[in-house]
């Protein structure tokens, strides 16, 4: 749960192993060690928010399709940038199965715009949201005409009345699904596995970096506080050089 409110490029593969946390097998645990050597290996990395910018909110909506093979439900998921950052992400099976991919992505779309509605809410009371419309990037075309007004009234009666809030909010001006290709669809690394190539593209996009510093400044203060606190102990000049490398860090004394 921490992991994924700093690192939104694991979001995906946390939510997914999270489904078989009451019964995991072996195959659960092996994806579990990648995820985390993939961690160790990326310990560096962050989100490098910009000074000034326009401030201009975007958003990504993406969805699979019957992508979980027990119960056939899809996964949604979005991405929401500001100056070129991710400020805020989500990864979520959906409640419902749902019959075809325009109803999937409807339903990924419509929550996407909840979560508009909330960060609109929180930019006004700081004072940097303008009143304009918010713009959600979506990769499927019979989703946005969808969200404009019911012309697959046959494919598209049976979704519950909650999800058309999304059409609610088109037509007020609140938000707008603008269509986006699939090779730059930044929600799809929150939906589903991907090729190595296109997840570095993806995750280059949410605004991740390498700081300067070597060291995360939380590895840090970690080491930091744990040598005064051996020097504290009065421990041995070979005692806390081992202490200072079981936390990852050389030790400088």
């Amino acid at each position: 749960m921490y992991l994924t409110t700093t690192r939104p490029d694991m979001m995906f593969v946390t939510c997914l192993i999270s489904r078989y946390m009451t019964k995991p097998t072996k195959i659960h645990l092996q994806a579990a060690k990648r995820a985390l050597r993939y961690l160790k290996g990326t310990v560096n990395y962050g989100i490098h928010y910009k000074k000034g910018g326009d401030g201009e909110l975007l958003a990504f909506t993406d969805s699979d399709y019957a992508g979980d093979m027990e119960d056939r439900k899809s996964t949604s998921g979005y991405v929401f940038l500001m100056n070129s950052s991710a400020v805020s992400w989500c990864s979520k099976k959906q409640p419902i199965v749902t019959l075809s991919t325009t109803e999937a992505e409807f339903v990924a779309a419509a929550v996407c715009a909840c979560q508009g509605v909330w960060i609109k809410r929180i930019l006004k009371e700081l004072g940097q949201f303008d009143g304009g419309c918010t713009t959600v990037m979506c990769d499927n075309s019979s989703t946005i005409k969808l969200s404009k007004n019911p012309v697959m009234h046959g494919r598209s009666k049976h979704i519950d009345v909650r999800f058309h809030f999304l059409r609610n909010l088109t037509k007020e001006g609140v938000i707008e699904l603008v269509h986006c290709g699939s090779q730059d669809q930044v929600a799809d690394i929150m939906t589903k596995p991907l090729k190595l190539d296109v997840f570095q593209k993806l995750r280059k996009l949410l605004g991740f970096r390498v700081p300067n510093n070597p060291y995360p400044l939380s590895l840090v203060l970690l080491s930091l506080t744990h040598t005064l606190y051996c020097s504290s102990q009065r421990f041995s000049k070979q005692e806390l050089e081992h202490e200072a490398f079981y936390y990852g860090m050389e030790s400088k004394l």
